[in-house]
């Protein structure tokens, strides 16, 4: 979640920025300024929520596939830092993420922005907590990429420029480690799934 928000309630675009197909609508719920002069928001987001075949037999098939997310923000100028905390509020029995980004200028280089990423990952179901743990960290790696890409998209967008080579060739990179770890944890998780599952037959 960023710099450019689509209008209440309606779905995203979609030509948006890289990675935003996945976002099916976003809501401003509450924005106010407060008298230091920081901007909070909070936004409710709707997105796909595609479950994994080894998760399906665990779930009935009337399960929703959206998931329903709240993004806190809080924008502050005269340190020029962005910081954002989102949580899925439904779902919450098959798994919680919790993410928490901090934007600010790079201390080094004022044309570069920099990000510190955190993310706690739960899930309260027995015997196949693990899988879905794992399952959550490759999709959150993967999310990564993506709003990295899109984050860059807007500020190309900002600035009026196309993102340069340098920002392109570090995505690529990016999004390849990252698909390579993502495709580690999915088979670790599906590997811990189908164990459960043979356990839970000889029960």
């Amino acid at each position: 979640g960023g710099l450019s928000c689509a209008s209440p309630g309606v779905p995203a675009a979609p030509t948006g920025p890289p990675g935003s197909k996945h976002v099916l609508t976003e809501d401003i719920v509450h924005r106010e300024v407060t008298p230091d002069q920081k901007l909070l928001s909070r936004r409710l987001l709707t997105k796909t929520n595609r479950m994994p075949r080894w998760a399906e037999r665990f779930f009935p098939a009337n399960v929703a596939h959206s998931v329903y997310i709240l993004e806190d923000s809080i924008v502050d100028p005269q340190n020029r830092t962005m910081t954002t905390f989102t949580w899925n509020i439904n779902h919450a029995r098959l798994m919680v993420v919790e993410e928490h980004c901090v934007y600010r200028v790079n201390p080094e280089n004022s044309g570069w922005t920099e990000v510190q990423r955190e993310a706690w990952i739960s899930s309260s179901l027995f015997g196949i907590s693990r899988a879905v743990q794992e399952f959550g960290l490759a999709r959150f790696k993967s999310n990564v990429t993506k709003s990295t890409k899109g984050f860059e998209y807007a500020l190309a967008r900002i600035q009026g420029e196309a993102p340069s080579k340098t920002l392109v060739e570090t995505a690529k990179q990016a999004t390849e480690k990252a698909k390579e770890t993502a495709l580690a944890a999915t088979e670790k998780a599906k590997d811990l799934a189908s164990k459960a599952a043979t356990k839970k037959q000889y029960v």
